[in-house]
């Protein structure tokens, strides 16, 4: 298994992956009662999410629920940003979002795996940082996965599958996405 400086590894049966455990249980009574709100409880939405992530969100946060997360704490969220219903953020890895992103329904925010080889899977999860730098949006159902960084001002389509870098002021498309054409003003 590869291993750089933003890989976490939480092999199964330790201290780590029971820390890992009771995380999951936190985030997922939390996300079931942010879950029952509507879009009109946007301050109590705010709240809540908040709890789960361990930071105040600003006011200008968004969020519409129905929102699912495997941790929460790993999440970091900046000013005016919209998630949109029908999210999942696994955040084991690291997640950043930066101010002024708009993330589309049904994407999926993915930080965390398993090693490739059948023997090893269960014995490990891997969390790779995933970066989404400024101004990004991020298209309806749309997968990025971990050890990615979004370049600010880019649009990832709809459907798409990020697997490696975006660059700044791009539109990336396809699975695996790739890039299609310079955005600009």
């Amino acid at each position: 298994m590869p291993n750089d400086d933003r890989t976490k590894i939480i092999y199964s049966r330790t201290p780590e992956s029971a820390a890992m455990l009771a995380n999951v249980k936190r985030a997922m009574a939390i996300t079931a009662t942010l879950n029952r709100l509507t879009f009109n409880d946007a301050d109590e939405i705010r709240a809540l999410f908040s709890e789960l992530i361990g930071k105040k969100v600003d006011e200008s946060f968004l969020l519409i629920p129905p929102f699912y997360t495997a941790g929460g704490n790993e999440i970091r969220v900046g000013r005016n940003v919209f998630v949109n219903q029908n999210c999942t953020f696994y955040d084991l890895g690291g997640l950043d979002i930066a101010d002024d992103v708009m993330i589309g329904p049904n994407v999926s925010i993915i930080t965390a795996g398993h090693p490739l080889e059948p023997s090893r899977r269960r014995a490990a999860t891997i969390g790779r940082p995933i970066v989404i730098e400024k101004g990004v949006w991020i298209a309806a159902g749309a997968t990025i996965i971990g050890g990615v960084t979004v370049g600010a001002n880019s649009v990832v389509a709809a459907g798409s599958v990020v697997t490696k870098d975006v660059p700044p002021n791009t539109l990336v498309g396809g699975n695996p996405a790739r890039v299609i054409r310079s955005i600009g003003d």
